[in-house]
């Protein structure tokens, strides 16, 4: 029995087409499936996504009553990174101050949905993060 990685990602949002547009204008997502005037298949009216490989589920209901540091955080590069964060400038999606990074770690963007998720659009990998630390560390 193995893991062979993540099916999808399920967010509880208050408007499923302002998150339409969040996720289609904002990010570049595909919408794939919209319950409503449907058969419901799902505990409520929902909304696929999917965002390079990963599916995004969006289900209608009460968002998280609070922002944290908790986040999902998609991949893209660095020559992206600027018009998407136009388009989510456009949408009033709150962009937030990049934290402190280790050179070589990559970019990111962290910035808030209008229902308390927050996301990350990150330019490194793993492996390279990794690397950087493991520099860092060294030089203490």
């Amino acid at each position: 029995m193995t893991i062979e990685g993540i099916s999808h990602i399920a967010l509880i949002v208050r408007n499923l087409d302002r998150a339409t547009r969040f996720f289609c204008e904002g990010l570049g997502a595909k919408e794939v499936y919209d319950n409503r005037g449907a058969k419901q298949h799902s505990v409520a009216p929902e909304k696929f996504f999917t965002l390079g490989d990963a599916w995004i589920a969006v289900l209608e209901g009460e968002p998280l009553p609070e922002r944290s540091y908790r986040h999902l955080a998609f991949k893209t590069t660095s020559d992206a990174l600027p018009a998407l964060e136009q388009n989510l400038r456009k949408l009033g999606v709150e962009i937030k101050p990049p934290r402190p990074r280790v050179d070589g770690e990559g970019e990111s963007l962290y910035f808030y949905d209008f229902d308390n998720h927050l996301f990350e659009l990150h330019t490194g990998t793993l492996e390279q993060r990794l690397v950087c630390y493991a520099k860092s560390a060294g030089a203490r």
